[in-house]
Parts: C-alpha cells; structure tokens; sequence
C-alpha cells in the first residue's frame, strides 16, 4: 500500500469514498475504509476539510453518518489530549485492572502470537506501516486482556510504526480496549476474528467462549516479556541556512501544504529530537514525514529544539499551529481545523457526538 501521494491525490481520494460501503463493510479487513488517517494524523488534511468535500458529493449527512461519526471520534480523541494532557499518558479514568507486568510480550515483537490473523497484521505493520482498524483492536485485547500486560508499552510499539500514529487516538483507544477508559474490558475470540479477517483458523488459546476468555490464564506463546528500546532515526539533515524572516512552523503534526500558502513567509519543518525521544517513531514513519514535507514549496528541514530555531528567526514573527506537544512554542497560535464548533472535554464520546449532531441539525 502506498501512502506517498500528491496532496491533489489525496483530495481525488477523498472524492472517492462510498460512505454508505464504508457504514456496513469497514468492520471487514477488506472493508470500504478511506485510508485518509495517514494524511489527517499528519495534519496533511483535517477532518473538517474531509467533512466539506464528502457533503459536496454526498450532501444528506444521513447517507454519511456512520463515517461522519468515525470522523468525530478522532477530534474527541484529540481534544481528550489537549484538555488532559500528558495525563492520557496513565490509566485516565480508573487503573487498569489484571496487570501482570509493564512489559510487552516477545510474540508481538516477533509476530509469533499464534494466531495467523494477528500474526499477518504485525507483519504488515513493520511491511506498510498501516494496520486495520478491528486488527488494531484484536492485538490491543490479547496484549492487555490476554497476555496481561499494562496498555502503555503495547501501546507505544504500535504507535511507533504507524503511519497515521495519533499518540491521542492510540494511548485513548488502548485504554479503552484494557477497561482504564472504558467500563468494561474489550475482547475478541476466533470466531469473531475468522469472520472480519476470512481466516479459518481454530484450535488457538482465542478458540473458546467469551466466559472463558475473561478467567482465562496466559498462554505459554505470551508468557515470555521483554523491555521496549524504541529509538526515533533522525534524518542526518546538512546545516539549514534559516534567514531572519517571519516563519510558519511545521512538524510531525501539521504538515498541510495548504496552510498560509499564499503568505511570504521562511517554512519550516522542525524536527525536536525530545519530542521523537519521548514518542519514538520509526524509519518508515521519518521517511513518511519527510516526504510530505517536501510537497510544501521552499520548505527547510531544522532538527533541534524550539528555542535553537527561535533564536535565528527573532526578531521576526512566528506562527504555528495549536497541539498538545507544541505548547513550548512561542509565537502567534493558530486553531486546527475542527469539524465542528465544539472544542470542550466531555467524560464521554457519546455526550459529544450529541453536540456534534446538534451542529449537524442545522445544516
């Protein structure tokens, strides 16, 4: 799958998307997904901008519905980021019940778990960078319900090989899978997973009943833990000749090349070694960003911390665009595009998407 593609490709696959498919078939790993989260978690496109043309080809938001909603739950995810914090980097709503350890088992790094549908999807992981959405659940229930380990580490080996990593949607996501932001825990056995995957698997530890799932011990292929070392490949970049001129400020999160276009400005991609320190990626993901970094015209690739770079634009303007991880930036802050007009926390998806809906009443 292939992921390097024009913004103008983008938008040509976004007037693609069959949202009515996408309602009863996404749950399917063939299902009629969009494959946009790459381009949205790198702030390529917004969901707002995604929200506009799917109504200009699908103007009831009716026939949208389903995928309108999946659109929101990643601006809730992201607005539960910027009103918590770093604390979405704990259990958020109540500890994480059956913890055996704070490791991740050796099978996930292997792709050795035993059952061929999660060991295929691991595989493509580390091959394309992009897992389905229902796979991405399956591996987070084994990983927390099954094996017994805490979500955070599971949580950032798959985030570290993600194209359309989103710290927010995949910490938030995993502790909702592990029932620390959830009531219940989520799980899945070899029937459901045969029937969204076409696998014909069985005699597997996920081969039984829900009940036996729940009281279930941890399998010998899962027993075995190990550490995480993630470490983020920094491009070795030559030194960037950056001039003292009013500059717009992208990053691992805001790389729209749409964004100020027609102002005269220095563009600047920074890369923060301390941020990358703190949520590792990999190379397919570095390579991923540089290269939709360099559809933006005249850009220049700064690696080192905000400050570095501030000092060799002052006195000049600054702009950047608002994220949890940019908080130390200093300068003039611009919104992200959300879908709608509600930007508050709430303690639930639901209490949110009726806000949503309200918005969406009057269109």
């Amino acid at each position: 799958m292939n992921f390097n593609k024009s913004y103008y490709e983008i938008i040509e696959q976004i007037h693609s998307l069959k949202p009515q498919s996408y309602a009863y078939s996404r749950n399917f790993i063939d299902g009629d997904v969009s494959y946009l989260s790459p381009y949205i978690s790198r702030g390529i496109i917004s969901t707002k901008l995604v929200l506009e043309h799917l109504l200009k080809n699908h103007p009831d938001p009716q026939t949208s519905f389903k995928f309108i909603q999946e659109l929101a739950w990643r601006d809730y995810w992201q607005i539960q980021w910027k009103h918590h914090g770093s604390k979405i980097n704990k259990d958020l709503r109540h500890p994480q019940s059956q913890v055996a350890h704070h490791q991740i088992p050796k099978a996930f790094l292997n792709a050795s778990i035993g059952v061929d549908a999660l060991d295929n999807a691991i595989t493509l992981l580390y091959k394309e960078g992009y897992v389905h959405n229902h796979a991405r659940m399956y591996l987070a229930s084994v990983a927390c319900n099954i094996a017994q380990s805490h979500w955070l580490q599971p949580a950032k080996w798959m985030y570290y090989h993600l194209l359309d990593g989103d710290w927010a949607s995949n910490a938030l996501s995993w502790q909702w899978v592990a029932g620390s932001n959830a009531n219940k825990k989520y799980y899945a056995n070899q029937e459901n997973i045969n029937k969204y995957t076409y696998s014909k698997q069985n005699a597997t530890f996920l081969d039984c009943s829900y009940e036996e799932l729940v009281n279930m011990e941890i399998p010998s292929s899962l027993k075995e833990t190990t550490d995480l070392h993630l470490i983020s490949p920094l491009p070795n970049i030559p030194k960037t000749s950056i001039v003292k001129k009013a500059t717009a400020i992208y990053n691992y999160f805001n790389l729209d090349p749409k964004w100020k276009a027609n102002d005269d400005l220095q563009r600047v991609l920074l890369i923060e070694p301390s941020v990358f320190e703190s949520y590792p990626i990999s190379e397919n993901c570095m390579q991923f960003m540089l290269f939709h970094a360099q559809q933006i015209p005249n850009i220049k690739i700064f690696v080192g911390n905000f400050e570095a770079l501030q000092a060799q634009i002052a006195p000049h303007k600054i702009y950047f665009k608002e994220h949890p991880l940019n908080q130390h930036y200093k300068g003039i802050q611009e919104n992200r595009d959300w879908m709608f007009l509600e930007d508050q926390s709430h303690a639930s998806f639901f209490s949110f998407w009726k806000k949503c809906e309200k918005e969406m009443s009057k269109w």
